[in-house]
């Protein structure tokens, strides 16, 4: 296989595994229904029940009695491909991404006064896009699936009536499995498969501080470290014709980060049935300038093409807005909605099929029933549409690729805490 081609392959995998740190695109924002139902506005100062573990640590210290809290969100994402047009003939279904849920769960538990311990696990990251085969992109990527789970134990501490601060160690798996269909230029009509695989699991941190101003007013603030992930696996190329030279599995690894991300937030409370929220969320994506690829293992005159590879990104840090509101109906019930809008770090000049997406408006509403004072049940729904996004690609032997994407999902969660 000529150097050539095998360059164009394993740059395949550069995209593929950039899909890993590109999830802020396709974020799985759903870390706690009862937030869901205010569109996260409020996030870090509402401090309401034990998913309190991911939205601020230092929100512990206001849960005076041990709880669990478990839930699941279940996301489906519509996508329509427009105008699309290419040097490889193919289709355009869209609605590339099935529906997907992610769960979590927390448990607090105050210890005295001043100390209160926790224990969460959630989902940060998450993607999946399978496009048909004969998709017309294909060259760019037919299927993305990669999946983060983090673990955080938590521990908070009471300074005084007013400041609460918090801290929490993380640990972070990632897996993923991309693939591409690539055309072969010497071959009329063959076409060879790239897939990459890999995994790793990494440490990072949440940490927050919580004022209460006063019993009706609170600030919260919480930053989500970065995590440096070393991905191991490996990449095999299938096919026949000019791929048939390199079929086979490749030692690959890819070092990468998902970015730190700081939440400011605030919360209060109008009178005994109305509170209001509002907060924003800023995180570092302009840390991914580039994706670099190592290769071990591989001899012979093809061991400098698979040695280093890089491929540039060039994304930028993004800003999230939310506002929200909540209305006690009664000692059982509460009324949730919510409006956000939520910058894409991507841009026009590298988005591909594998992360379309764009900047995104979110509307949610949300309920909470509490029968009696141990149990609560949250129920939240929100809509999310994205602007139109354009993708025009033209890479050699990938040949070109254009088109307008127009994506929108629905998200639909329930979560149960209980008190003992």
């Amino acid at each position: 296989m000529s150097q050539r081609v095998l360059k164009t392959s394993f740059a395949l995998a550069i995209t593929a595994a950039s899909s890993y740190s590109l999830a802020g695109g396709f974020a799985i924002n759903e870390q706690s229904v009862s937030n869901m139902g205010t569109a996260f506005a409020g996030r870090s100062s509402s401090a309401e029940d034990a998913s309190t573990v991911f939205g601020n640590p230092a929100g512990m210290a206001r849960l005076k009695r041990e709880q669990v809290s478990g839930g699941v969100a279940l996301l489906n994402a519509k996508t329509a491909i427009d105008d699309a047009s290419g040097s490889t003939p193919g289709s355009n279904d869209g609605d590339m991404v099935p529906f997907i849920g992610a769960p979590m769960g927390y448990y607090v538990n105050p210890l005295d006064d001043r100390w209160t311990f926790g224990f969460g696990m959630y989902v940060p990251f998450g993607l999946v896009t399978d496009y048909e085969r004969s998709f017309q992109g294909r060259a760019y990527g037919d299927r993305s699936e990669v999946r983060v789970i983090t673990l955080q134990p938590t521990l908070s501490y009471r300074i005084n009536e007013h400041l609460s601060i918090g801290f929490g160690p993380t640990l972070n798996r990632i897996d993923g499995e991309l693939s591409s269909t690539l055309s072969d230029p010497f071959v009329a009509g063959n076409t060879g498969r790239v897939t990459i695989k890999g995994n790793d699991t990494a440490l990072g941190f949440n940490a927050g501080v919580l004022f209460e101003l006063s019993p009706h007013t609170r600030f919260g603030l919480t930053y989500h470290s970065k995590v440096d992930y070393r991905l191991k696996g490996d990449t095999e190329i299938e096919g026949g014709g000019t791929f048939a030279s390199a079929a086979g599995k490749y030692d690959a690894s890819l070092d990468l980060q998902t970015p730190e991300s700081l939440d400011v937030s605030v919360t209060h409370d109008l009178n005994a049935r109305w509170t209001v929220y509002a907060g924003s969320t800023w995180t570092r994506w302009s840390r991914l300038e580039e994706i670099t690829v190592n290769s071990q293992n591989v001899g012979g005159p093809l061991s400098s093409v698979f040695s280093t590879l890089t491929e540039d990104q060039q994304w930028h840090d993004t800003w999230a807005h939310a506002v929200g509101a909540a209305y006690k109906l009664n000692p059982q019930w509460i009324l949730r909605a919510g409006l956000a809008v939520d910058q894409s770090p991507t841009n026009n000049r590298h988005r591909s099929p594998r992360i379309p997406t764009g900047d995104r408006t979110i509307l949610s509403l949300g309920t909470a029933w509490s029968p009696n004072d141990q149990v609560t049940i949250d129920v939240a729904y929100s809509y999310l549409k994205e602007d139109d996004s354009e993708i025009a690609l033209n890479e050699p032997l990938k040949g070109t690729y254009s088109s307008t994407y127009k994506n929108s999902a629905h998200g639909l969660g329930a979560q149960v805490t209980y008190r003992f």
